[in-house]
């Protein structure tokens, strides 16, 4: 990864870089509803951003991340789903992804997070450690793209919920 980049808490002067880099990390993708930065935003408001980590090159934004709460149909607790997650398409593949995912999942380990959820690709996330597990789900959501990581030995079992700003649609 480049030496210049660095990875920190998002500030209030980072909000519009971060749409912009997530509006830009998203256009091309048809998979996706292009939401992403009205999620981002509606998460903010909320208060249920967790954890959002921006990539700095140069004192620019080039990437960021976010974590928030999740609930899960079973009562387990402390579990949280990354996304989204965007880098800007000309630092894609550059490692910038792959240190805001293992920055933000080491400080939810350091907030003593149980584990984390996301709906991604499956070559990508399992990388990590991100893996299928049986009986655990999201509602419309195929099981081969919905992972999660469990930083104990105690697995949940039942439905997944992002929170209420993953449906943001402006």
């Amino acid at each position: 990864m480049n030496p210049n980049i660095v990875i920190r808490n998002e500030r209030d002067t980072d909000i519009n870089a971060i749409s912009e880099v997530t509006v830009a990390a998203f256009k091309t993708l048809e998979i996706s509803n292009h939401t992403e930065q009205f999620i981002i935003k509606a998460l903010r408001a909320s208060g249920a951003l967790t954890i959002s980590l921006v990539a700095e090159n140069d004192g620019q934004v080039v990437g960021h991340i976010a974590f928030s709460p999740i609930t899960i149909s079973d009562g387990t607790r402390n579990w949280y789903g990354l996304g989204p997650v965007s880098v800007l398409p000309e630092y894609q593949r550059q490692g910038i992804g792959k240190t805001l995912i293992e920055e933000g999942l080491s400080r939810l380990k350091a907030i003593n997070a149980q584990g984390c959820c996301l709906v991604g690709h499956p070559d990508y996330y399992i990388k990590f450690g991100f893996i299928n597990i049986s009986g655990l789900a999201h509602e419309g959501v195929p099981p081969e793209v919905f992972f999660a990581l469990p930083f104990d030995q105690k697995i949940p079992q039942g439905k997944v919920e992002f929170h209420e700003g993953f449906w943001a649609k402006s």
